[in-house]
């Protein structure tokens, strides 16, 4: 979304040059598609978005003290109590696994310790189960930044109402807020693939085929505000939670900021050439007031294009980097929640990375013979149903996500990872995770909603019955989550 921002709002003087920069940079960017050199190298790196907690496992925001204590690898994120920590590129050959889990270990204890000092505790969790609707209605929930402070006003003014939240699986929630607060409460796991030119569609159009099973495996936000809901609830929060369409223009058919898109493609461009075509600029900033260079090196920085293609929320992003002397692509896969420990979260990039490189290898890959309509449908009911869900897929027909995995998906990531040079004893105990996961048919979600059923079972949303269950379930999950058991071997004992 850009890292510097010097305005909550823009003249429509700006908005105009804007649009024209941004036309101009999306035929510099063709034109260098075109023509120049790219990273070749398919590293692969991760962010993670993490919560803060209070003693009770409220939500603390409290990450700018948190911050205070670490360095640069570590940034704020719009919630008051989140904070983001980067993982740098690495090679996924020979130990890649091992050496990913030994770094996003490490630097989760930096910052648990410094969360500690500053007050709090660290929770990786796809949503904060004891979140409220109160905390989101106060003014405390958001990061003091001019970006954050820019990207809602921007979405509010576009939208013109109140953000109606609005979905409902065992229970109903329904709730109209003043801000874009319900999007802090998604915090996600972002894989990241780089990828030649080339090779681009293929890997995001695979990407896309398993969207739904990746977010019915790893599904972990299944307790929204103390409700029962989607087991991947982040997914219809997020769309709700920055959709500037009115009622009337979902009836038109417009297309919402966080979409899983509508086509299979054939290049990057299409992605690029989309987010100009279908969305109006939410943050009209100028480069030079951004401090953006026009060019890194010999690459087009891009500035207009890039900030505008982070203001669109494609469950798999498009990512144009021009830094470095050689520019590059990825595939940003962010649909996966955050937790609920670090072996659980290699063990879905080794799924990712294997299913992607083997599907992206096939002659005759599964988008050719999946719909794009029946692709969505898949995330969606993985989103809500979980491991439970349904898919369809080419030649089997409906079928459970579990059964799909384990006679047919978890094969091919091993094929993929051999292709890709991982050791084998490390794919084997990565995807291992993956197989006890669809056996044992447990997931962070499954999980969640069976603790809470334990300590609460008669419950009922914002009794205190169930807010002190929340609380005991959070403070099992974290303990747990620390232990780094992967998910699927807990128990459901909490204390």
């Amino acid at each position: 979304m850009g890292d510097a921002i010097s305005s909550e709002s823009y003249t429509p003087r700006q908005r105009t040059t804007y649009r024209r920069r941004l036309e101009d940079e999306l035929e510099r960017f063709d034109r260098h598609l075109q023509g120049a050199e790219f990273v070749d190298h398919g590293t692969i790196g991760l962010e993670l978005e993490l919560n803060l907690v209070d003693d009770a496992m409220r939500p603390h925001p409290n990450n700018q003290a948190v911050l205070a204590l670490l360095d640069d690898e570590y940034q704020s994120e719009i919630g008051a109590y989140n904070v983001e920590m980067n993982h740098p590129p690495l090679s996924i050959a020979g130990d890649g696994l091992a050496r990913l889990a030994d770094g996003v270990a490490e630097r989760l204890a930096i910052v648990r310790n410094a969360a500690e000092e500053a007050g709090s505790h660290l929770a990786m969790v796809g949503t904060l189960p004891t979140m409220s609707s109160q905390f989101l209605d106060s003014d405390e929930w958001m990061t003091r930044e001019n970006r954050y402070a820019g990207l809602n006003s921007s979405i509010l003014e576009s939208r013109g109402e109140l953000v109606k939240i609005d979905f409902r699986r065992d229970e109903k929630y329904t709730h109209y807020f003043e801000t874009i607060a319900p999007e802090s409460t998604c915090t996600s796991m972002q894989l990241h693939l780089q990828v030649a030119p080339n090779r681009f569609a293929s890997a995001w159009n695979a990407s896309q085929a398993i969207a739904g099973v990746q977010v019915a495996l790893s599904a972990n936000s299944p307790l929204f505000m103390g409700h029962k809901l989607w087991h991947e609830s982040r997914i219809p929060v997020f769309k709700q939670a920055i959709d500037t369409r009115t009622k009337e223009l979902v009836n038109q058919g417009v297309r919402p900021r966080v979409w899983f898109g509508e086509r299979w493609i054939t290049s990057v461009f299409d992605l690029f050439e989309e987010n100009v075509r279908y969305f109006s600029p939410l943050l009209p900033e100028g480069r030079a007031e951004a401090g953006a260079p026009f060019m890194n090196g010999d690459n087009p920085g891009l500035h207009y294009l890039n900030l505008h293609n982070g203001t669109i929320w494609r469950w798999n992003r498009p990512i144009y980097d021009p830094n470095g002397e050689v520019s590059h692509l990825r595939v940003e896969n962010r649909l996966l929640p955050a937790g609920p420990t670090v072996t659980d979260i290699v063990a879905d990039a080794a799924f990712y990375y294997g299913l992607v490189k083997a599907l992206s290898n096939q002659t005759r890959p599964v988008w050719s013979r999946l719909s794009f309509d029946a692709a969505e449908r898949n995330f969606l009911a993985g989103a809500k149903h979980g491991i439970q869900a349904e898919m369809e897929w080419p030649t089997l027909g409906s079928v459970g996500v579990a059964e799909l995995v384990e006679k047919h998906l978890l094969e091919l990531a091993s094929e993929g990872l051999r292709s890709l040079e991982v050791d084998q004893a490390c794919a084997d105990e990565y995807l291992g995770v993956i197989e006890g996961r669809v056996r044992t048919r447990q997931n962070g979600a499954v999980w969640q909603l069976a603790a809470l059923e334990r300590v609460a079972s008669e419950s009922k949303p914002l009794t205190k019955e169930r807010t002190e269950g929340l609380a005991r379930v959070v403070r099992q999950y974290l303990k747990n989550s620390q232990a780094d058991a992967p998910v699927h071997t807990w128990t459901l004992e909490v204390e």
